[in-house]
């Protein structure tokens, strides 16, 4: 999927607002303030992953169906999510034997 520079744009703008917001909470300045009370210097870093799903149009089939693909009760977006854990749904994950006992 190609981004547009607008979306590109749009992706920075995200990351600059969650920067600000954590920079300006009273209660992380509270927390990283009794840390430092404590006797420790503090460095936060944060790491945001920000995935984008392309959403396709529906039409009149489609937004009749339901969320649940032929993979079993997951949406779409389950299993991107998923995929990015490098999770993934075959046939014989769905087969594990019961332990015997």
């Amino acid at each position: 999927m190609a981004l547009n520079q607008n979306v590109k744009n749009l992706i920075q703008k995200l990351g600059e607002a969650i920067h600000e917001s954590v920079s300006e909470s009273e209660d992380i300045a509270g927390v990283v303030k009794n840390i430092r009370e404590q006797g420790f210097d503090v460095l936060l870093m944060l790491e945001a992953t920000i995935g984008l799903n392309e959403v396709e149009p529906e039409t009149g089939e489609a937004a009749e169906t339901s969320d649940e693909t032929k993979e079993g009760p997951f949406t779409q977006s389950d299993l991107t999510f998923l995929k990015s854990l490098r999770i993934s749904l075959t046939e014989e994950t769905s087969e594990i034997p019961e332990p015997e006992e």
